[in-house]
């Protein structure tokens, strides 16, 4: 999943990023609410993590503009705990939760999990099950007939954006993005090599290549 942190604070912004790197996040990290603007308006973010006290533009004012601009990406803002009167005006300027600072990373992760299941139709279930493959995006593992699957970090993520979004093509700009973010060293051939990957471990019938467009994971008959 990409996600799209927008903190100022240099210390808090390095560590939030290195340690939702670990849960297999791909995190872009602007410091400024108009550096956040110009991004989210430019590309595709799955979640957006947003501080309120920003340089340049407030995170309210961020909030604002987004949303007048008709972006409904899921925004977690980040709020002191004095900051009650900041933490209403943000929700009710189109926030979909809110995190008190200081906070633990597995709650932040837990809250990021709960945001994106309400974005993708609202899955009551933690877990993805297609068949017999479930995968637990809390646990991080993978299973095919009951037998846990080894997969790189960039192979769990690519089959969750698959799996979130079936039935529907994604582009290969869409997953490159989400696989490698900004600062990512992408090889030409490397969304495919990932694909293939997954096809070894799972069947090749299990993602539909689109010539021209992308992939899709075809959703299962009721």
């Amino acid at each position: 999943m990409r996600v799209l942190l927008v903190e100022d604070d240099e210390l808090l912004g390095d560590g939030l990023q290195a340690g939702l790197t670990q849960f297999h996040y791909i995190v872009d990290w602007v410091k400024d609410g108009q550096a956040a603007i110009n991004a989210i308006t430019a590309e595709q973010f799955e979640i957006i993590i947003l501080d309120l006290g920003l340089p340049k533009r407030s995170g309210i004012e961020v909030l604002k503009v987004i949303r007048s601009k008709g972006i409904i990406t899921p925004v977690l803002i980040l709020t002191a705990r004095e900051g009650t009167e900041n933490l209403v005006q943000g929700l009710d300027s189109g926030a979909d939760d809110f995190l008190a600072k200081p906070f633990d990373l597995d709650e932040l992760c837990a809250r990021i999990r709960a945001l994106q299941r309400r974005g993708t139709g609202g899955r009551a279930k933690p877990a993805i099950q297609f068949g017999s493959i479930v995968l637990d995006p809390a646990a991080h593992r993978v299973s095919k007939d009951g037998e846990l699957i080894t997969l790189s970090r960039r192979e769990f993520v690519l089959l969750q954006l698959l799996l979130d979004h079936q039935g529907r093509v994604l582009s290969r700009e869409h997953l490159t993005q989400n696989l490698y973010g900004w600062g990512g060293d992408v090889d030409s051939n490397a969304l495919e090599v990932h694909v293939h990957n997954l096809r070894k471990k799972f069947g090749n019938k299990l993602i539909t290549t689109i010539r021209g467009v992308g992939y899709v994971i075809e959703k299962q008959e009721e």
